[in-house]
């Protein structure tokens, strides 16, 4: 058995007046954290954009899809692959579908909820019928069905799983089966200090406006905030390495690539609008083997809306890591950090000593990957 690893990633970043992730009123979402109103942003939309992130870098067969329209994608992959009609292949791609039992959808060949696959995994899928399409096509719908139903199908879905569904976990309440357990939990984002909702008052003006007309052709208000946020995420490396069929290496990667995309992705809300894409001032990885440990707690007492409130709040976050790990003793396998922190600044200098304090000299993102891997590596090694 893998050994216990948790693999915490600490984030402090800075983001411009932004509406990154908005609520039902089209607002930033909020919460209240230490008695004050914070912005904030949901674990699912910077999951999202991470998935996203990796998949951009991926190759196709490689990525993962979550959608209702399993069937068409079916119905295309049939189609393409042998020239088939497309009303045949969607008659062949329904019933190799509902051997998995997928409630169905209020639309034609919709599935009622949201299914999180791979994009290979459903490749297989589409190869299990062959060179047979044409003969499956010419059978009646209970032929075609009892054709089908001693393939695969629900055993291809269970294993192969891309990055995104080995991370992220797929759950699908009414069939067990398809259940994948997340490797990854990622926190909501919190502002670290107090912030206030504010509203962008815009017009649009007609470019076809006669010379004595006046006033706007379109008028609107968009909420927005600004904010320093601390993001967490932690990976069980165990439940990884189990969702990627006991691969190793093959989790390795995948925790390279988690930690990379994190960092640098970004909710894409209101982004043509603000243009709000920042790079994290801190990005700190924490190595554990007792359980994840999130250091929100530097942050229930709000950072002063004063000057250098990303620089406060990266030393917060140090200060709670030293204080937590001299109280619990519980000193984690490995820490590290890259900021964009120096003692040769003034005021920052306070905040560069005490992160060396917690995590070590800071080193380049690329170089903290790279060794963060070589870590884990030479753990599970001692281990066997």
């Amino acid at each position: 058995m893998t050994q216990r690893l948790y693999i915490d990633l600490h984030v402090v970043q800075t983001v411009p007046p932004a509406n990154l992730n908005r609520d039902d009123q089209g607002n930033p979402k909020e919460a209240i954290y230490g008695g004050v109103r914070r912005s904030r942003v949901s674990s699912q939309a910077w999951k999202r954009a991470t998935r996203q992130h990796f998949d951009d870098h991926a190759p196709e067969t490689e990525r993962s899809t979550r959608t209702k329209r399993i069937t068409n994608e079916l119905t295309t992959r049939i189609s393409r692959d042998n020239g088939l009609d497309r009303d045949d292949a969607g008659r062949i791609a329904s019933a190799l579908l509902s051997q998995l039992g997928l409630s169905q959808g209020k639309k034609a060949r919709d599935t009622a909820y949201l299914l999180f696959y791979g994009n290979a995994q459903l490749d297989a899928v589409a190869a299990l019928v062959g060179d047979r399409t044409a003969d499956l096509a010419a059978l009646e719908e209970k032929a075609l069905a009892e054709a089908v139903k001693e393939l695969p199908v629900a055993e291809t879905f269970t294993t192969g799983h891309p990055v995104g569904v080995a991370l992220f976990g797929r759950m699908v309440a009414d069939i067990p089966k398809l259940n994948v357990d997340a490797a990854v939990q990622v926190a909501h984002a919190l502002s670290t200090h107090e912030t206030q909702l504010e509203f962008d008052y815009y017009t649009a003006v007609d470019d076809k406006n006669e010379k004595d007309e006046s006033g706007a052709g379109m008028i609107g208000t968009i909420g927005f905030n600004s904010a320093t946020l601390y993001r967490y995420a932690t990976v069980g490396f165990a439940q990884l390495t189990d969702n990627l069929g006991g691969d190793t290496q093959a989790a390795l990667d995948a925790l390279d690539r988690f930690v990379d995309s994190f960092t640098l992705s970004a909710p894409t809300g209101y982004q043509k609008s603000f243009a709000h894409r920042t790079r994290p001032s801190l990005v700190a990885v924490v190595v554990r083997t007792d359980q994840p440990v999130n250091l929100v707690s530097a942050f229930e007492e709000p950072v002063a809306a004063e000057a250098g409130i990303q620089a406060n709040s990266a030393r917060r976050l140090a200060e709670e890591h030293i204080t937590a790990t001299r109280v619990w003793g519980d000193t984690p396998l490995y820490g590290a950090a890259s900021h964009t922190f120096t003692t040769s600044e003034p005021r920052t200098k306070d905040t560069a000593e005490t992160l060396a304090q917690a995590f070590g000299e800071p080193v380049a993102f690329a170089d903290l990957r790279t060794t963060l891997r070589a870590r884990i590596a030479n753990a599970l090694e001692a281990q066997a």
